[in-house]
Parts: structure tokens; C-alpha cells; sequence
């Protein structure tokens, strides 16, 4: 499937122009399916269900592990972004000398990330609103003495795509560790971790990839899991999580060592669904789709688009200059769109048409004054 008058028919139907997909992304067709599928394994064959629950999960990781160019045993499942960058942190800062290491990240990052660091023993340090974090020499300024960088690759209130492979560089040539944060990215940005720079990776798929919430991951560097010991475990960190014995706890010898107690499982099956679909048209096609509309966008409204107009640092989201009562107004259109800091957010998807665009360009032209 690649023409684009095909896409929107991936998604369940609906009204009305959803421009959303940087909060919660539409659902395919099917998810109500997959998602059944594992209550008729609880429902009709309960006394097997786990080893199957569990191959639903084995699935999510292996979709998701194709998604980003990585091997399977790198990837654990989360419930968001903010548990594994817990337990990341958790385990790595004991592998610091320090006894306060110091983590670096944006003000624009997502105001979680900032809560968990606060809360996880570290010094934090930020780069200001008023710097230029898409330029790596910022980055660099920043670094002297700093043990871990967090590089949110999309900043959610400026639609800034930030260079995270150059910004890990400049980390790992100042001694730091980097995490990338990719909630507002993965999806819509290809994302290759073979040829990535960074340490780590957190995201979900609630956004982007249209898989609900609930099923969040995180990615580690095969070269990183040994070094680290997560203190949040249970007994699927274990090794052999089936061994029962509890006395000798184990960790696991791959990323599942960051898992935890019993997981959830109908999550995994959604997003697991809407990867696989997306996948079909793959995340450059995604990208292509995406940024040609946002041409559009830039071409017809110009000046009062506010977020980067330079494809080289632009993400899935246009920002148009607006309130919360343009919100209102456009929802009365049947125009959804949501607000941050004096900007309309717009994030068209495959399910975007031209039509869509047209109304709501002439939507917004016919604000009042």
C-alpha cells in the first residue's frame, strides 16, 4: 500500500479532521481485534495462558526491534517513557564515582523527564530555553563534568528535531552517557539505532505509532547492559524468570533485566498490531507524507507558522501562531488541534488528506483579527 489516497483507510473510521497524532495517535483498523484476541486467550484457554500472553509480548519486541534497526534482546517493554528512564538512571548511577552525578537536558524536554531526574539522585543541569540546543557546540558547553545527556530528539512545544547523533558525539567525546527520548519521534522519524550514537532509548507508542498507551520500551546499547544492575526488579529481570527459587536472583543477560514484576499484556498487543501496519508503509514514506503536508501548511499560512521551516529541523508538528479559543473554534469545525504556549499544534498523519488540509488552512485564514 504506498499511494497516499490509501493511507487514511488504515485508520478506524472517524470524523472530522485529527490533527492530534503528537498526543495520542489514531487507531488502526484492527486493534479492537488484536486486542480481543488476547482476552479470548484469557476467556477460552486460561490454564495456558500465560506462555501465550508472553509470545504477544515477544511479538511487541520483535516489531518494534525491526522498527528501529536493533536486535530483539535490546529491547524491554515499559509502561511509559518515565519508568525506563527510571530504571536507567537507577542502574547507572551506581556505576558513577560521584556520589551526586551530574544529568544534563533541555527546558524544553517533557516536564516527566525533568521529574524523574529531580527525583533520581542527580545533579541537574539544563540548557535554557533561550540557547540553541539544535546546534551540538550548545551541547558541548554544557557538558564539562556532566556523567548523563537526556536528548529529547523532538521538543513537543517548538516542533524542534534536534541532531541526536551529533549531540550523543559530543557526549561520548566529554565522557557522557546519552539517552534519547524519542515519545514525539519514533514513528514518524526514521530511527536507525545500528547507526545511532546514543547509549539508550525510551518511547512509547501511544503517539506516532497509533498504539495506545500503556506500551512504552526502552532500548539499550548491548554494550551497556552488563554494566548495569537496575534496582527495580522482579521476577522477569530474572534470568530464568520460571526457576522460582528465592534465594538466587540472577539478572537477566539482555535488556529484560530492566523489566520488572508481571507485565501487562494487552498494551503489547495493540501497539504491537500498529507497528506492524505502519511498518507496511514503512516510517520514510511516514516522514515523506508527513513533511510534504507540512509544505503545505508553511506555503499557505507563512509567517504564522512558528515552528522551524527548514526540513533539516522540523519534526511531525507544525506550530501556528494561536489559543486556547482557536482550539475551541477549530473543534466546532470539526478541526482537532491543541495548544502550548501561544501555539496551535498540527500533526498531520497518513490519515491526513488534502481535503483536510484545505479546510483547515481556510479555518484558520478566517480567524478573526
Amino acid at each position: 500500500m504506498t499511494e497516499p489516497d490509501q493511507f487514511a483507510k488504515l485508520f478506524a473510521d472517524r470524523e472530522g479532521t485529527y490533527l492530534l497524532s503528537h498526543s495520542v495517535g489514531l487507531a488502526v483498523h484492527g486493534t479492537r481485534e488484536a486486542v480481543g484476541g488476547a482476552l479470548d486467550i484469557w476467556e477460552h484457554d486460561t490454564a495456558a495462558v500465560w506462555p501465550q500472553w508472553l509470545g504477544i509480548i515477544d511479538g511487541f519486541r520483535t516489531s518494534l526491534a525491526d522498527l528501529l534497526g536493533a536486535d530483539v534482546s535490546s529491547i524491554c517493554p515499559q509502561s511509559n517513557v518515565s519508568s525506563g528512564l527510571t530504571k536507567i538512571l537507577g542502574a547507572l548511577r551506581k556505576t558513577f564515582d560521584a556520589q551526586q552525578p551530574v544529568v544534563l537536558l533541555t527546558e524544553d524536554a517533557f516536564p516527566s523527564v525533568g521529574y524523574v531526574c529531580q527525583h533520581a539522585g542527580y545533579d541537574v543541569r539544563f540548557i535554557g530555553v533561550d540557547e540553541d540546543a539544535l546546534d551540538p557546540a550548545t551541547w558541548q558547553r554544557h557538558l564539562a563534568h556532566v556523567d548523563v545527556a537526556i536528548v529529547t530528539q523532538v521538543h513537543s512545544n517548538t516542533g524542534e528535531l534536534l541532531p541526536v547523533d551529533a549531540i550523543a558525539e559530543v557526549a561520548r567525546a566529554a565522557g557522557a552517557l546519552s539517552i534519547v527520548d524519542t515519545a514525539q519521534s519514533v514513528g514518524v522519524i526514521p530511527i536507525d539505532v545500528s547507526t545511532m550514537r546514543a547509549d539508550f532509548l525510551v518511547g512509547s507508542c501511544v503517539k506516532w505509532l497509533s498504539g495506545g498507551p500503556g506500551a512504552g520500551w526502552l532500548w539499550a546499547h548491548p554494550d551497556m547492559v552488563d554494566r548495569c544492575e537496575p534496582d527495580d526488579v522482579g521476577w522477569f529481570s530474572h534470568d530464568d524468570p520460571f526457576e522460582f527459587d528465592i534465594h538466587e536472583f540472577r539478572y537477566a543477560g539482555d535488556a529484560l533485566r530492566f523489566w520488572g514484576g508481571t507485565p501487562t499484556v494487552l498494551p503489547y498487543a495493540a501497539a504491537r498490531h500498529s507497528i506492524d501496519v505502519l511498518a507496511k508503509v514503512g516510517v520514510t514514506a511516514i516522514r515523506d507524507h508527513n513533511q510534504h503536508q507540512i509544505d503545505v501548511l508553511i506555503a499557505a499560512l507563512g509567517h504564522l507558522v512558528v515552528s522551524p521551516h527548514d526540513p533539516l529541523v522540523r519534526s511531525g508538528t507544525c506550530i501556528v501562531t494561536g489559543t486556547d479559543n482557536d482550539v475551541a473554534r477549530l473543534a466546532a469545525g470539526g478541526i482537532f488541534v491543541d495548544a502550548r504556549r501561544g501555539g496551535l499544534r498540527l500533526s498531520p498523519h497518513l490519515h491526513t488528506t488534502a481535503d483536510d488540509l484545505e479546510h483547515t488552512i481556510a479555518e484558520l485564514r478566517s480567524r478573526p483579527a
